[in-house]
């Protein structure tokens, strides 16, 4: 564990899984309540030498940071590869996603001023001003380690906030080697704390603390609730990324080829592992056919494994629980009435936590796969026939992050785009960056990921006031 500054061992320990293999990765140190208060001490004194900092420290330190990252690239990617089970080449945009955010608001901190306000009445002179919030605690998602760890880490460096990482207990090495690094640099302590433990016991005591001034967290609805419910302790900021019932829709003139590379990109690339991938698939009756036919012809061509040649890899997802919670969704919707056109079947006497690149049809608003979160690799299709309607549908849901249009009636698709209660529409195509906000509404979130508008989380607004 990386705590005050320091490299740190006792003696909880925790087998870390490849889920490709089954194999034990390493053995590490993970936090208990006595450790987690060390971190907490630690950043709570970090914020009056850190957090007094001036920026051009702070962007050096995080340019030194980032330098240290890329000499250890492989490593870093090693160990997302066989944590996680994802290909090689997945592993690619996890490490560069923490590079560019490093990057990205070392640059952004710099622009990064309050608006001007001035006085009615011309008698006062007022001057706004960012304060940094201070003590950031970070639980981070198993699906893709160094990205999520890096929407947190860019932003909370650039703005004075030391914080404290906690990766999933079922993906923590990758973290716990930007741990290290941060050790080797010689990063001010306190500035970064990284360790894993177990949600109820660490997790809960984080949360509950008075000296975190903010919880921000990507994962589910509900681990979001429990940490607020966690966290009411005291008044505290949330930013949260969560789970979605993303909307996928193929209208009749859409290009239908465009539509199923998207699709099979997002449900297959990282296993479905992808919180803004797509969840229903509606399609227009009089082109589904032909669809289906592009879907099927590129699951077909998936190659599912772990360290083999291929054009398009497939790993496993992150655990067998997590398999099987997968199987129940698709069986349940068979037994309801759905079809299975291609997957759907697994030997669970294999090594590995696979799960083959499944689509299904006829799904209906009733059946579980339609009104939760699949998050792995099934595309479940069901027919539209009126643009209202699917409106309507894709809307009935208390979730809100990502949605898809698929048309070449580009005002028909705006038209609908303006309609969607979501976070994010995107439509004929699919684009996400550090640059561009990341926000759900409704239950998927609260706050921002990525671009400048994350910053604003980060935080306080404050106001001086002088007559003139």
């Amino acid at each position: 564990m990386y705590i005050d500054g320091k490299l740190i061992e006792n003696n909880c320990k925790y087998s870390a899984i490849n889920p490709a293999t089954d194999e034990v990765i390493r053995e590490i140190s993970v936090a208990n309540q006595e450790t987690a208060q060390q971190a907490l001490e630690s950043a709570k004194n970090a914020e009056k030498t850190w957090g007094k900092t001036t920026i051009a420290e702070r962007v050096e330190w995080m340019k030194r940071l980032r330098s240290a990252l890329i000499e250890n690239q492989k490593a870093l990617r090693m160990a997302v590869h066989q944590e996680t089970g994802k290909s090689w080449a997945c592993t690619e945009e996890d490490f560069q996603s923490l590079i560019d955010s490093l990057e990205f608001y070392a640059d952004e901190i710099k622009r990064y001023t309050p608006p001007t306000i001035v006085d009615t009445k011309g008698e006062f002179k007022h001057q706004l001003r960012h304060m940094p919030i201070g003590v950031v605690v970070a639980y981070l998602s198993w699906n893709f380690p160094l990205l999520n760890l890096g929407f947190k880490l860019g932003p909370a460096m650039a703005a004075g906030c030391p914080i404290i990482l906690k990766p999933s207990i079922k993906a923590p090495l990758s973290a716990y080697l930007v741990g290290k690094i941060c050790h080797d640099i010689g990063l001010p302590k306190g500035a970064v704390s990284v360790f894993a433990g177990n949600d109820r016991e660490v997790g809960n005591y984080l949360s509950s603390s008075t000296i975190p001034q903010m919880l921000t967290l990507i994962g589910s609805i509900s681990t979001g609730v429990k940490v607020m419910q966690a966290g009411a302790t005291s008044i505290k900021r949330y930013s949260m990324e969560l789970g979605g019932n993303t909307p996928f829709i193929v209208l009749e003139d859409a290009d239908l080829d465009l539509a199923a590379d998207i699709l099979c990109g997002l449900k297959y690339n990282n296993s479905g592992q992808i919180c803004v991938a797509p969840n229903r698939v509606m399609v227009a009756k009089s082109v589904q056919q032909a669809f289906l036919e592009k879907v099927t012809e590129r699951a077909d061509r998936v190659a599912v494994g772990y360290d083999i040649e291929s054009d398009f890899v497939m790993g496993p997802v992150i655990d067998k629980w997590e398999r099987d919670r997968i199987h129940k969704l698709v069986e349940s919707a068979l037994s309801a009435g759905a079809t299975l056109v291609r997957g759907g079947q697994f030997d669970r006497d294999e090594v590995g936590a696979f799960y083959p690149p499944t689509v299904i049809t006829d799904v209906t608003p009733e059946m579980d796969i339609y009104q939760e979160e699949i998050f792995g690799p099934v595309i479940s299709i069901m027919t539209i026939e009126d643009h209202q309607d699917v409106i309507a549908m894709a809307n009935e849901t208390d979730t809100g992050l990502a949605s898809y249009i698929f048309s070449r009636d580009t005002g028909k698709a705006q038209r609908m785009a303006d309609q969607l209660e979501f976070g994010e529409v995107q439509i004929n195509g699919v684009k996400y960056g550090i640059d561009l906000p990341h926000v759900g509404i409704k239950q998927s979130g609260i706050g921002c990921d990525c671009s400048k508008y994350a910053l604003d989380d980060y935080f306080y607004l404050a106001r001086i006031t002088q007559a003139m």
